[in-house]
């Protein structure tokens, strides 16, 4: 997999949603990089990694990421996820990963009738960001473009450097796998949660109250299979916790993770009632 590293310290791993690539991460990459080795990389069939040569499922896409954190030394290292990239990394903590979990907004928690609303929603989108591509530039240019092309992820899109919702959108117009991945999102295996007894490095959900992607009310089946996970609001905040609000997400991210994340003061993050 394609990938960069940036900064000193302990390894924390990044793994990007769908349609993404490791740049979707740049608004938190250097004050993350202040504290840590951050290490975000491009899953395959999405950035510069080439796609994966069999069907493209999250189980797959797990042992990839697994292989990954394996062949660099980083099987112990702490991983935040957002999105699919979110369900990856939930799914390598319920398999026993070591390190230290945070997903933000994590798909794959939804009702049927959700899934398949997600589904056409998605696919409609990515159809309409490749037919005006060559527009991108301009659209995304002026608050109005962002607002209306990204206020599916954003609870604040006009407010969007114009860099991230352009370096977005063409990687979302570009991804390979991004119709598959798709696919294989909503038609293949469901999540499967932990083990009951199940002993674990710390676990953090984080969900912005206003996502329209996966809805807020989801964190209610989220935390149904990973009952030991701590839940984080995100107040005025969309689908993506480290655009609306960034300073917030790297806090969440430097206090739950690391060698004091389970014993840390600051580790108790609130769980607030589960939003309908």
């Amino acid at each position: 997999m394609h990938h960069s590293h940036s900064g000193s310290g302990e390894p924390l791993v990044l793994v990007h949603g769908l349609g993404g690539s490791r740049r979707s991460w740049d608004p938190i990459i250097h004050p993350l990089a202040d504290r840590r080795t951050v290490v975000a990389l491009d899953l395959p069939g999405f950035g510069e990694t080439p796609p994966l040569a069999d069907e493209v499922t999250i189980p797959a896409l797990a042992d990839a990421l697994e292989r990954f954190l394996g062949d660099h030394g980083l099987r112990d290292a702490d991983i935040v996820g957002s999105s699919m990239g979110a369900r990856l990394v939930l799914e390598l903590a319920r398999r026993g990963h070591v390190g230290a979990t945070v997903a933000l907004s994590p798909g794959g928690f939804w009702t049927d009738v959700q899934k398949r609303v997600f589904q056409a929603s998605i696919a409609a989108s990515v159809r309409l960001v490749r037919l005006i591509a060559p527009a991108l530039p301009a659209l995304t240019a002026s608050a109005a473009g962002r607002t209306l092309l990204l206020a599916q992820l954003s609870a604040r899109p006009w407010a969007l450097p114009q860099h991230t919702a352009l370096t977005e959108l063409r990687s979302l117009a570009a991804a390979p796998s991004v119709d598959t991945a798709l696919k294989g999102l909503v038609d293949g295996p469901a999540q499967m949660g932990l083990q009951a007894g199940a002993e674990r490095a710390p676990i953090t959900i984080g969900w912005g109250r206003q996502d329209r992607v996966c809805l807020p009310s989801q964190s209610k089946r989220a935390l149904e299979l990973f009952p030991t996970a701590q839940l984080h609001w995100f107040d005025k905040c969309g689908h993506f916790p480290h655009w609306d609000a960034p300073a917030e997400t790297v806090d969440l991210i430097l206090r739950r993770t690391g060698p004091d994340a389970a014993d840390h003061p600051g580790a108790k993050t609130r769980r607030a009632p589960v939003a309908t």
